[in-house]
């Protein structure tokens, strides 16, 4: 008798996105379907949409019914959308996700799927040896790139080349335990997901990648913004693995919360809000 796949859970975040996520959520259910022989669920994160985005996953959802999707009305950042999907984990044995522009597509995210029988958590990477990346992205956010990783690696000494690729898949065991360490709500969440894990003794497996960067990429347009506020919270998540010292830095959360609002960019959750389901 063939054993079954494992259950599958892709969450796609989605902020302001009716123009491009059909097509991404009409090929991977339809690639899923025909090659993925387990069950499976794709969960579209709404993230304070101002847009017709929900009408648009609605009207797709009719023809699959794969599809469904979580909506938040205030904007909670990309990485407070997955925090929010990823309370789903406990469905399914493996749960992943990727972004709503399609710069990865379904084929190259299920290439990552037995590399679970290696790994705790299996991300793709744009930075190694044998990646394919169909469009790269412009030279100055590359640059902004890599200097993001540099301080990464100086911070955390995770040794992975590339921590913000939007292509992870995760066992649902990890997904539960380290759930409760996950705060960070803006784009730096990667870090914070992969930290979490690392710290908490879980295998974390990089593989190459095929890519394409996406035209109209909402972190290109408030690059500057973007990565300042990053850079906050990849220090927050380094402080909050220095409990003494973090304790000491409380007086400071005014400015923090200043700095975050300035930025317009999410504040970070408390330990009480990532664990309200």
């Amino acid at each position: 008798m063939a054993v079954p796949e494992p259950s599958l859970l892709i969450l796609i975040p989605a902020y302001n996105e009716e123009a491009r996520i059909e097509p991404v959520l009409r090929s991977y259910a339809e690639f899923l379907n025909l090659h993925h022989h387990g069950p499976f669920q794709i969960v579209v994160v709404l993230n304070g949409c101002r847009d017709n985005t929900l009408g648009v996953v609605q009207r797709v959802s009719k023809d699959y019914r794969c599809i469904s999707w979580l909506d938040f009305s205030d904007p909670i950042g990309k990485g407070g959308a997955l925090i929010e999907g990823l309370k789903l984990a406990g469905k399914v044995d493996y749960i992943g996700y990727v972004d709503a522009d399609g710069a990865t597509g379904p084929g190259a995210f299920l290439k990552l799927i037995p590399f679970l029988s290696e790994a705790d958590c299996v991300i793709g990477s744009r930075w190694l040896p044998g990646s394919v990346l169909l469009q790269r992205q412009p030279h100055f956010r590359r640059f902004i790139s890599r200097c993001f990783h540099l301080i990464v690696e100086l911070l955390f000494w995770l040794h992975i080349k590339d921590t913000q690729c939007p292509c992870k898949v995760i066992r649902r065991e990890a997904v539960e335990k380290i759930h409760p360490f996950l705060r960070i709500a803006d784009l730096a969440f990667d870090v914070n997901l992969l930290v979490a894990l690392h710290q908490a003794g879980f295998k974390i497996l990089e593989v190459p990648i095929e890519w394409t960067d996406m035209i109209g990429s909402k972190v290109t347009s408030s690059l500057f913004r973007s990565s300042f506020a990053m850079f906050l919270s990849v220090v927050r998540v380094r402080l909050i693995y220095w409990p003494l010292f973090y304790k000491c830095l409380r007086p400071l959360r005014p400015l923090e919360t200043w700095l975050y609002r300035t930025l317009r960019a999410p504040r970070p959750l408390s330990s009480r809000d990532s664990q309200r389901g």
